[in-house]
């Protein structure tokens, strides 16, 4: 099973000589994957939680493809597909995966910021739909799966979510869920893969509740998590240690120590 980090690509703190850090902490810890998140418009219910400034993903992840070797992959988690026109994404994901060697994931998304749906003038009510359309879209226009097309991960656990996730990704990506919850899916339906981006909150004590969210709680706890999702199958899980706080970016040297922590940690127990 490989470990990914979802790096903060947005916040008063983040900069290029924080994101390169960010790329360094990644590949020297051995992680095998980085990923950044998605926003076009920052409007006011964005900005809460995830102030500019806002680095463009493909942008971002063209950029840091050379400042993180040839060996970690770069992906969204999750690119917010009703934003753009699907022959748009097909052009800038496919040309991602070609220039970085076939390291590119495309995890996607249906969103849910209404005020920046607005601001795009997209319909909100339309965005399963779209969604939908798009990844047909990717599809038709990268052919067969194969080493020159983009891995897709789709985001969700609502019921059309998984069912998108059945009909047109590689795997599914759920996005903070408890592992019960996640157990339950798996159980209930026949995916493609499984890819977790699980939270990384470490507390010197366990955290108690049927309702905890993997990734939260002791390092005992957080390694049980990862390898209940080993077993339940999962091909890659990915951290989100950024905990809705935008003063965070301003410190990530904590990010790094939960990181550090984790990875020492799972080395001698997995």
């Amino acid at each position: 099973m490989q470990l990914g980090v979802n790096v903060p690509n947005f916040g008063p703190g983040t900069d290029p000589g924080v994101l390169r850090e960010w790329a360094r902490v990644v590949t020297g810890l051995g992680f095998d994957l980085l990923m950044v998140s998605d926003h076009v418009a920052v409007t006011p219910d964005v900005a809460e939680r995830y102030p500019e400034p806002f680095y463009d993903p493909f942008t971002t992840l063209s950029w840091l493809a050379g400042v993180c070797g040839d060996r970690v992959r770069l992906g969204t988690t999750v690119l917010v597909l009703p934003y753009r026109h699907p022959l748009l994404v097909a052009r800038m994901a496919s040309s991602l995966h070609r220039l970085s060697g076939g390291r590119f994931v495309l995890g996607v998304g249906v969103g849910w910021a209404r005020q920046e749906f607005d601001a795009l003038g997209v319909p909100f009510s339309e965005r399963g739909r779209l969604t939908d359309d798009c990844l047909r879209v990717l599809r038709e226009t990268w052919g067969a799966r194969g080493p020159d097309v983009p891995e897709v991960w789709v985001g969700g656990h609502s019921g059309p979510a998984i069912r998108r996730a059945a009909a047109f990704g590689d795997a599914w990506h759920p996005l903070r869920l408890p592992v019960a919850r996640m157990r339950e899916v798996l159980a209930e339906h026949v995916l493609p893969g499984f890819a977790p981006r699980i939270a990384l909150r470490l507390t010197d004590a366990p955290v108690e509740g049927s309702d905890r969210p993997a990734g939260v709680g002791s390092l005992e706890q957080v390694a049980g998590d990862l390898r209940e999702l080993r077993d339940l199958g999962a091909e890659v899980v990915v951290f989100d240690p950024y905990e809705g706080d935008p003063a965070q970016t301003l410190r990530p040297e904590e990010a790094w120590r939960s990181l550090t922590a984790v990875t020492e940690y799972w080395r001698k127990v997995s």
